[in-house]
């Protein structure tokens, strides 16, 4: 993918649909419009999942929760979903199992028949069955939970993935499939004709500096959190319709809870669940769900958060981690829609995407998670289709994402999936690409000029935290590998030393928000 080129495409050509957000909710919208042989635009205002499709719990799942509330359609479009997805990207997502410990007679029968509910949902595309583990085996699988009062433990199957490198696999998907993408592109205008209608949108490219327009039938805004900034372009004077909550996640070293297994505590403090996930050879810790008044590109964990956190995942550890235990922290926001009157927790606020329609003909997606993206998006381009007068049939749940791989290598670059071969075939340009960028971990300078020539990074940032997953995975790290990383950046793309410093500095302020100590 090359972006000048993408750009130039952008302004020249009329599109069908033109998707503002390249998220996943934007990703599964031109997914889809694309799988129906329409003619596609994408466009983000920064790198591609920069908010909050890269901070996710990395998990495809059913919602166990949403079982709790009685949710069942929801759980069994997620499931479906699920499925699909474990089929579409296996080089991206696989089956994580996951322990539930039983303190009670009443959670052991109580979690025991909702997950065997759970297990039915699936139907078909179940991946797992689920079942009970005695104290033993827990203790086997658990040698550092702690003992106490444990009576067994339920064991089910969901999915896990990693979201960002999930995002970039879809952009891809959308390239080949002929849609046009591009990141760094900001809408600052809704293009109307003289009836009011939406016909387009006015971008600025904001490594460019260059104002231009993109001319299209429909304009979907999947925007997520910052959807409200581009309906109030369509109407100044629309109320806020989204309301984003909060969840942070903690990293810790694998030493704190170790085996391939994951644990799902099923009631906190507050009510909610929290997971302790091994995840790139770390232990993810959360989450928290906090309702917050501003929206944020660069959301901070709370003290409270981090606290809540690291109490309640001690209560089950035998060595409790402390914030100098903690490698990085991330936050992100959930753009769920405005509670109603009254309403003050988040888990009373629906979960389930809404589409909606404006007079300008402007569609507007909010809500909704990764493990439904493909569905939101089909639902929304019902809704284009319908603008359209046209009757195409969705494909997108039969087509294999890019890189897709029936026999998956068990390698450090698996993640590339069928262009591993290409990946290492560049590493033979210059010995300099097979070197690492730091001595603890596999990551290598040939990344570098994969991730600029072929995944449209274009800042350190992209690269350290999309791209590979270091300043999530250990945010000190990935400070000492920037100089490094952004010598080579500069030289693939053709910046100079005032270039390097400016990036430098600008990811130092940024890892800080990282670093608990």
């Amino acid at each position: 993918m090359h972006r000048v080129n993408n750009v130039q495409r952008l302004i020249s050509e009329k599109w069908d649909l033109i998707v503002i957000g390249g998220g996943a909710s934007g990703l599964g919208v031109a997914l889809d419009a694309l799988s129906r042989g329409m003619k596609v635009a994408l466009i983000e205002k920064s790198d591609f999942a920069k908010g909050t499709s890269s901070r996710s719990t990395k998990l495809i799942h059913g919602g166990v929760r949403y079982l709790a509330q009685g949710n069942l359609a929801l759980v069994r479009e997620a499931l479906l979903e699920r499925g699909y997805l474990i089929k579409q990207a296996p080089h991206l997502v696989e089956a994580q199992p996951f322990i539930i410990p039983i303190y009670s007679l009443w959670h052991q029968v109580k979690y025991w028949l909702g997950l065997k509910v759970y297990d039915l949902l699936a139907g078909g595309k179940n991946i797992g069955s689920s079942s009970l583990l005695s104290k033993e085996e827990v203790f086997k699988r658990f040698p550092q939970l702690k003992k106490k009062n444990l009576r067994a433990g339920i064991e089910y199957f969901d999915g896990q993935f990693d979201d960002a490198r999930l995002a970039i696999a879809l952009v891809r998907t959308c390239d080949e499939l002929g849609g046009c993408s591009a990141n760094y592109v900001k809408v600052d205008k809704l293009l109307k004709n003289s009836q009011g209608k939406v016909i387009g949108v006015g971008c600025k490219d904001e490594i460019s500096g260059e104002h231009f327009k993109i001319k299209g039938s429909v304009v979907v805004n999947a925007t997520g959190v910052f959807a409200d900034k581009i309906m109030k372009l369509d109407s100044p004077e629309m109320k806020k319709s989204i309301r984003p909550s909060q969840g942070i996640h903690l990293i810790l070293e694998k030493r704190f809870f170790e085996g391939d297994s994951a644990l799902m505590i099923p009631q906190t403090t507050d009510g909610r669940v929290l997971f302790i996930v091994p995840w790139h050879g770390k232990l993810m810790l959360g989450t928290t769900d906090t309702l917050r008044k501003r929206v944020k590109l660069e959301p901070v964990a709370l003290k409270k958060e981090i606290q809540f956190v690291l109490k309640n995942a001690g209560k089950y550890l035998n060595q409790k981690p402390t914030l100098q235990d903690v490698r990085s922290v991330f936050a992100g926001l959930r753009p769920l829609a405005a509670p109603k009157e009254g309403m003050t927790k988040t888990k009373e606020i629906s979960r389930s995407h809404k589409i909606t329609v404006s007079d300008s003909g402007l569609i507007t997606l909010v809500g909704g998670k990764w493990t439904t993206f493909r569905k939101m998006g089909e639902d929304t381009v019902d809704k284009v289709q319908k603008v359209l007068g046209l009757k195409i049939k969705s494909n997108s749940a039969n087509l294999k994402l890019f890189g897709y791989q029936d026999q998956l290598p068990n390698s450090t670059f698996s993640m590339y999936g069928s262009e591993e071969t290409d990946f290492l075939r560049l590493l033979e340009e210059g010995s300099d690409f097979k070197q690492k960028l730091h001595p603890e971990y596999p990551y290598i300078q040939g990344q570098v000029a994969w991730a600029v020539r072929k995944e449209m990074a274009h800042h350190i940032e992209d690269f350290l935290s999309r791209r590979i997953r270091i300043l999530v995975l250990d945010a000190k790290v990935a400070v000492e590998m920037a100089p490094k990383v952004a010598a080579i950046m500069a030289k693939e793309l053709g910046k100079n030393e005032e270039w390097i410093e400016s990036e430098l500095k600008s990811f130092e302020k940024l890892a800080k928000k990282y670093i608990l100590n």
